[in-house]
């Protein structure tokens, strides 16, 4: 699926896609936040959550590799 169909898609559907058919590739805190990192389609999702709690707040999507820095330590990549 490509970034712009995704966009138009409601926040729920969203995060139902991400666990079905995403690649998880990181978590991280930020604060008082816990972000998981997906790969799907052409693009990334992070998906943004109050630390204890299952509640996304909001789903943020990017293309350009400069959003995985803050993921860059904690990224595994399957092996080959």
């Amino acid at each position: 699926m490509q970034l712009t169909a995704f966009k138009q898609l409601p926040m729920g559907h969203q995060a139902v896609l991400l666990r079905q058919g995403g690649h998880f590739l990181a978590e991280r805190q930020q604060d008082s936040f816990s972000l998981q990192l997906y790969a799907f389609g052409d693009f990334y999702a992070e998906v943004w959550r109050v630390q204890g709690e299952e509640r996304i707040l909001f789903i943020h999507l990017f293309q350009h590799p400069a959003g995985l820095a803050a993921y860059l330590e904690k990224i595994r990549l399957p092996e080959v």
